[in-house]
């Protein structure tokens, strides 16, 4: 039973470390007052852009980078429409993902040909001497890749120096409570916003690296299968709190490691009930079953100087 666990913990904590960085990206954005439906083709993108470079250069450093620039160019897209055009964000997001999947898909027929599946140079688990034998949480902290233990570091940095109580926390939410308000006050109403989307983009784009490389070393059609749109569920259901987000996160990885250790723990589950049991749980946590939320006053809205 042991190993069952220790198995399933790793599993979802590999799970939940691309949700992790998406939703820590989008977190920022939405309380700038952007909404960002478009982080699952930003990671999308970044999966695709990170194979393709990994496997052009021979380094997975090299896909990081080109995952990373990927987002970024992404995200700004996103950020003209939304914030300089004043786009419904909405559409644009939905939008932004069908032609995400789109191009990703024919991108890899004409890169990769038959050989989308082909094993692409990533990164190895690295475990941390004598803490990798910890029971149960051993192994799913401290036996991750380069590139997951740098995941947790950027999650860890942007909670803490975008927390409620830093300067730039307080500038995120005075733009996302109330534009007009926060532009009276001397505050770059537009600055904030497309900095706070250009960080989702770049973040986005690693946890697409983090699929594509650390996880899979390859790029398969649709390789996010719906992780973006977890990510933005996370936020609301961490009540646009970087910790309670981070708790989502690590539940949502859980339930999706969960049909693969469910026969090892006897459960005897049809597989289409468990693929689609974290959607479950994202519905009651949007629901407010797991409590009441408020989302920022200005979510959503454009922001028109004078208006």
């Amino acid at each position: 039973m042991s190993a069952v666990l220790d198995e399933l913990a790793s599993g979802g904590v590999r799970l939940a470390i691309p949700l992790l960085l998406a939703s820590s990206g989008e977190l920022l954005s939405e309380r700038a007052g952007v909404l960002n439906l478009s982080v699952e083709g930003m990671m999308l993108t970044g999966a695709f852009a990170g194979a393709a470079g990994a496997l052009a250069s021979g380094s997975a450093s090299v896909g990081v980078l080109t995952s990373l620039t990927a987002g970024l160019l992404f995200a700004a897209l996103q950020a003209v429409l939304s914030v300089t055009l004043r786009a419904d964000q909405i559409v644009t997001g939905i939008t932004a993902n069908a032609l995400a999947l789109g191009a990703t898909t024919y991108g890899s027929r004409v890169l990769f040909g038959d050989t989308a599946a082909e094993s692409v140079p990533g990164f190895e688990p690295i475990p941390v001497p004598v803490l990798h034998h910890i029971p149960v949480l051993g192994p799913a902290l401290f036996e991750q890749t380069a590139l997951g233990y740098a995941a947790f570091a950027i999650a860890a940095a942007l909670a803490l120096g975008f927390g409620r109580r830093t300067g730039w926390g307080l500038a995120l939410d005075a733009v996302g409570e109330d534009a007009t308000a926060a532009d009276r006050c001397g505050l770059p109403v537009r600055t904030i916003r497309y900095a706070a989307v250009l960080a989702t983009g770049a973040v986005s784009g690693l946890a697409g690296a983090q699929l594509a490389l650390s996880e899979v070393h390859a790029f398969s059609d649709n390789i996010t299968g719906g992780i973006g749109y977890l990510a933005v569920v996370a936020v609301i259901a961490g009540r646009w709190r970087a910790w309670p987000t981070l708790v989502a996160c690590l539940f949502f990885g859980v339930a999706q490691s969960l049909q693969f250790a469910a026969p090892t723990l006897g459960l005897h589950l049809s597989a289409p009930l468990l693929t689609t049991l974290p959607y479950v749980f994202a519905l009651l946590a949007v629901s407010g079953l797991v409590g009441r939320s408020r989302a920022p006053s200005g979510l959503t809205v454009p922001f028109l100087r004078g208006a």
